[in-house]
């Protein structure tokens, strides 16, 4: 945009810079005239020429002698052309009015604030700090009063009247930064226990899934604890029993599971329980050169089998009352003995046919085609003999489950329980 005549201005717009010949416009009707047909239009000053040309305006138009229309004219326009708020333009006009001029007053003062507080000072502070181990402000400041007051210490006359928060920004500069020397502990590094993911067997056996399963309160006292492991792709499950989740208690359960399992482990999966995610467990895993995972955050799935297995066969068949502590040998024999063999080879299982839909989820159909109990599952993975740990044979596996049919098996699984409840209730009332 251009107004011929006049020295040149040079106005700014988001992505463009315009040229205008400011000085062509001489009346308050013009300026009127300007801002009407410039309504959709937002010039601007650049931010370094504001003051000049505000000054330059006011000059030009003589703003003192114009009436209250002219100087409502003028303030719109200089608004709209520097950018700057309107209160802000009313108060260099009023500045412009008192002083004729709009100097810029950028710059440190003629005449800066005195330091309270010396060099010395600092360094008195720094060594009180570091005599007192750097405790918080008020008592720094409690220390150094009384060292002026009470023990008449005439270095911290000044320091004695200091505030706090000035104590703070003494602290902060430069020189109290050198002159302290600084000794700081060696922080602990932390150490994530566990891959914090769902594991991918990709149908290989040997990825378990690990939960643990208490045996009820009474009057105080803690019931055994059932460690559930299954797993993932067979779903073969062994059960075992131990007096706490402490590690004296936990860990040799937790080989004996590892060292149950016919097939080598080749990933650990537990939540997020501290009697698993801790570095004796890990450890272990370690050295044995198992994949340790736990569950994600708000991912309540991921070790959602052994969650399923610990009310279908651990509560099915182990029940919810209270079991005392002293009763976990007697327990995980039974476990041993007949619940796990049981639950291998004679129990079947669902497994499911995973589908994905046409928006790309996956949905599980359970169909009795595929119901196979854990050992057979086991069984029907190809060249499953590589899996086996050495010294285990498929045929070795072939009799032992064919040592009992399913009803057998059963029977013997009942008597053992009744048997073993029987004991644990007559003990029991003795003891109490």
């Amino acid at each position: 945009m251009s107004l011929s005549g006049g020295c040149a201005e040079s106005v700014m717009m988001p992505g463009m810079v315009i040229d205008m010949e400011e000085a062509r416009l001489q009346t308050i009707a013009q300026v009127r005239a300007f801002l009407d047909g410039a309504t959709e239009i937002a010039f601007r000053v650049a931010k370094a020429e504001r003051y000049p040309f505000i000054e330059r305006v006011l000059t030009r138009f003589g703003s003192a002698s114009q009436g209250r229309i002219g100087k409502g004219v003028l303030l719109r326009y200089l608004v709209r052309i520097t950018g700057l708020s309107r209160q802000q333009v009313t108060r260099l006009v009023r500045r412009y009015r008192q002083e004729g001029t709009l100097s810029t007053r950028h710059g440190p003062p003629q005449h800066g604030f005195r330091r309270r507080f010396t060099a010395t000072d600092v360094a008195l502070l720094a060594d009180m700090d570091a005599l007192h181990s750097t405790v918080s402000g008020p008592a720094t400041k409690k220390l150094m009063e009384r060292a002026f007051l009470v023990f008449k210490d005439a270095r911290f006359e000044r320091l004695a009247g200091i505030s706090v928060s000035h104590l703070y920004n003494l602290r902060g500069r430069t020189q109290y930064q050198r002159t302290r020397r600084h000794w700081t502990k060696t922080r602990p590094t932390g150490v994530p226990i566990g891959q914090r993911r769902a594991p991918q067997p990709n149908g290989r056996p040997g990825y378990i899934r690990i939960d643990s399963v208490h045996q009820g309160d009474q009057d105080g006292m803690k019931g055994v604890y059932h460690i559930n492991a299954v797993d993932r792709v067979t779903q073969f499950q062994l059960v075992a029993t131990c007096e706490k989740i402490s590690e004296a208690s936990l860990l040799p359960i937790i080989r004996q599971l590892l060292e149950g399992f016919p097939f080598v482990i080749l990933g650990f999966h537990a939540d997020n329980g501290s009697e698993y995610i801790n570095y004796q467990v890990a450890t272990l895993l370690e050295k044995l050169r198992i994949e340790f995972t736990k569950s994600r955050p708000r991912h309540s799935n991921d070790n959602a089998l052994a969650e399923s297995k610990n009310g279908a066969v651990v509560r099915k068949h182990l029940g919810y009352a209270h079991i005392p502590q002293p009763f976990a040998t007697q327990v995980n024999a039974f476990c041993a003995n007949h619940l796990n063999p049981y639950v291998n080879f004679h129990r079947p299982c669902f497994f499911p046919e995973t589908i994905t839909d046409a928006k790309g989820k996956e949905r599980k159909r359970y169909h009795y085609r595929d119901m196979k109990t854990p050992y057979e599952k086991l069984k029907s993975i190809p060249d499953v003999r590589q899996y086996l740990k050495l010294g285990i044979t498929v045929e070795q596996l072939d009799a032992q489950a064919a040592r009992m049919s399913d009803t057998e098996a059963a029977l013997a699984l009942n008597h053992a329980r009744t048997t073993l409840f029987q004991s644990i209730s007559a003990i029991s009332r003795k003891r109490a």
